[in-house]
């Protein structure tokens, strides 16, 4: 089984370097080819992943044509607003022998404007080749470092046949990763807990305290799951790597870049100005525009989710907002 990665920001740099490291065939695509050549020169991504070095093993170009002639997986490695464009590009490589089997999305993002989850976006652009999922708790660097961590890779039926295959292929003994039939399930809990992340370091930044860093984690759960059995996911998934997993780490997790925007806004600082000045990507951010139209489309009552929104997209304190969280209906938990 042959890997491309297509995206050399931090997390497909990181996996790349896991794949290379177990031994698998892996290409890296990089967008760009003068950070292809940056890669090849220095055998380092000094932009993303500073300090890591990449395994002679691990092939690098930007060529992608000839990158997708010769794998049978493809882990699209970009943030979620890209994910349209970098599948039409792949589409638009694809030889006619391509032995393309399956493409992953790495992303952990809602689609702005259709609210489509990442493989249902890559399905939108190339219908022909089943999609699935790879999510969970992993830092990028210590994924690279080879530290252990564990992850659940979602398909549909269409992709069932190669899963075992598949996940064989990518674990190893620094690296576990488990399956899923539930797809919707696995890539809304790696989406919501970015929402909720920024929140914990809205808390963080206000210096709110352990108790109600603990009440945050626990009613986002139950918030997490009652917003993706609402859309059709398994209530169970949620319990898992990509649900209270990734909540966990993320929440918590000092190498978060949810955690620490949010953190800045509770601070003081505006959204706004934080996400214009940015070089790396909060998935959160357009996450919680998406999600809170998803929400307010089907109903579907999420009082953190809101109050996030007004936070981030109306300009509501976040001190307000955490009043109003807490003045809310008193209920039966």
């Amino acid at each position: 089984m042959k890997f491309c990665v297509v995206g050399a920001g931090a997390w497909g740099t990181a996996f790349a370097v896991h794949l290379a490291r177990l031994g698998r065939p892996v290409v890296l695509v990089p967008r760009r080819p003068e950070q292809a050549a940056a890669l090849l020169a220095t055998r380092e991504n000094r932009d993303y992943l500073a300090g890591i070095a990449l395994p002679e093993s691990l092939a690098i170009t930007a060529d992608l044509s000839a990158a997708l002639g010769v794998s049978t997986v493809v882990l699209l490695a970009c943030p979620s607003q890209a994910l349209r464009e970098t599948s039409a590009r792949v589409l638009a490589a694809r030889g006619p022998g391509t032995p393309l089997k399956l493409v992953v999305s790495l992303s952990k993002g809602l689609e702005v404007g259709s609210h489509l989850r990442p493989a249902q976006v890559i399905a939108a652009v190339q219908p022909d080749i089943p999609t699935g999922a790879l999510t969970g708790p992993t830092n990028a660097a210590e994924v690279a470092r080879g530290l252990p961590a564990a992850m659940v890779l979602g398909a549909g039926r269409d992709a069932q046949a190669w899963l075992a295959d598949v996940q064989a292929a990518l674990s190893g003994p620094t690296l576990r990763v488990y399956t899923s039939d539930d797809l919707a399930g696995v890539e809304y809990g790696g989406c919501l807990k970015n929402i909720y992340a920024i929140a914990a370091g809205c808390a963080a930044g206000l210096g709110l305290g352990d108790n109600a860093n603990a009440a945050l984690l626990t009613r986002a759960l139950a918030e997490m799951v009652r917003v993706g059995a609402a859309l059709g996911a398994r209530p169970e998934t949620f319990y898992g790597l990509s649900g209270f997993g990734d909540l966990v780490a993320t929440c918590h997790g000092a190498w978060s870049r949810n955690r620490e925007f949010g953190q800045r806004i509770g601070e003081g600082r505006s959204a706004a100005e934080l996400i214009a000045h940015r070089k790396t990507v909060v998935e959160g951010y357009r996450t919680t525009e998406s999600f809170h139209g998803l929400c307010v489309e089907r109903k579907i009552d999420a009082p953190i989710l809101r109050e996030m929104h007004a936070i981030l997209f109306e300009g509501k304190a976040p001190a307000l907002a955490l009043h109003t969280l807490m003045l809310r209906g008193l209920k039966r938990e």
